[in-house]
């Protein structure tokens, strides 16, 4: 990353937090929002990536949420500062126009970035789309539809293992009462992709996993749920199989998270920590940062947001390689804000 990212604002709070025997010192470097209302009243669903020019951030935007005239947005982040908002995708089909949801950005075996989204009337029967870009997000393939059955990351990145293994975590609504989640895993590249099922009862609805990988291989997988809770499964053979599904002890109102593996070993969650209510966006009035070692314990060290009413929601999180840590969420359906953080921690 530039070094513009580090001149863009010092530090408005610090937290200090212990965890199994490990001091954490986030240090909050800066705050922005990407908003254009110009061209779209709401935005959503944001997804962010590093650049050799800075960041990439996409998201939907449109008059409200299911609009056939949702469209997938990206912006840059150059010079310092966030440019203008770009439309990159669209829902058309012939001469109908679906909405296009939940974009996800990605950077290949081949060193480009992907561009995954979904088009479609609903969650219920949309369908997987991606696009490619060689020169770090200024242009785009021609959309590309998945093959059927394969959906992409349906919220939140994939991940890479050692072994050039591509695992993307993905789900299905396939009505209002039934969620199932499930990976989907290429050997080549991204070429090809295998899904495989991560078990649960259909009691329990789990949607849009995130992935973190650990010392000895296995990979926990952090869900969404109905049950308050967020809830966990593993593998311990690099996605091939995976444990049915466990709760956490960690608070969940039924509402997008997103997780990563810090260049320490550690793990960071964005996650908002209450219990569901009447409402889709109850519980989003809150969003906090948490942290553990061992994906077991966790704890919260940073509250990112807390207020009485309002939604801060759909958050993701990576680490950059100059090892800043960069949250993008949905604000107030209005804007997408952006928070840059520093691990200060005594190394």
């Amino acid at each position: 990353m530039k070094s513009s990212l580090l001149l863009i604002g010092f530090a408005l709070f610090i937290i200090t937090s212990c965890q199994q025997n490990k001091s954490t010192n986030f240090q909050v470097v800066s705050e922005s929002y990407i908003s254009d209302t110009t061209q779209y009243a709401q935005c959503h669903a944001s997804s962010i990536i590093e650049t050799k020019d800075g960041l990439l951030l996409s998201f939907f935007g449109s008059p409200y949420e299911r609009h056939p005239e949702v469209g997938i947005y990206t912006a840059a982040f150059a010079n310092g500062e966030w440019q203008k908002p770009h439309k990159v995708a669209d829902g058309k089909v012939d001469t109908t126009s679906f909405p296009t949801w939940n974009p996800v950005l990605f950077r290949n075996a081949n060193n480009k970035i992907d561009l995954f989204y979904k088009v479609g009337p609903s969650p219920n029967d949309w369908w997987g789309m991606v696009m490619h870009s060689g020169d770090e997000g200024k242009t785009w393939s021609a959309p590309e539809k998945l093959p059927n059955g394969i959906l992409g990351p349906i919220r939140n990145k994939p991940i890479q293992l050692k072994s050039g293994v591509i695992i993307s975590p993905s789900s299905t609504e396939e009505s209002h009462e039934l969620w199932k989640s499930h990976i989907e895993r290429s050997t080549d590249g991204g070429q090809t992709w295998t899904k495989i099922a991560i078990p649960s009862p259909d009691s329990v609805k789990v949607i849009q996993p995130t992935l973190l990988v650990y010392p000895d291989e296995s990979i926990q997988a952090l869900l969404r749920s109905n049950q308050n809770v967020v809830m966990e499964s593993w593998s311990e053979d690099e996605g091939k199989t995976w444990s049915e599904v466990q709760p956490t002890t960690i608070p969940h109102p039924n509402s997008g998270i997103d997780a990563i593996t810090l260049q320490s070993g550690a793990k960071l969650l964005v996650n908002n920590p209450l219990p569901s209510g009447d409402s889709w966006e109850a519980g989003r009035n809150k969003l906090d940062l948490y942290y553990s070692t061992d994906g077991k314990s966790w704890q919260t060290i940073i509250h990112l947001e807390d207020e009485p009413e309002g939604e801060f929601s759909y958050p993701c999180i990576i680490q950059t390689t100059d090892g800043l840590i960069h949250i993008s969420y949905t604000y107030y359906r209005r804007k997408i804000k952006h928070v840059v953080l520093r691990d200060i921690a005594p190394k």
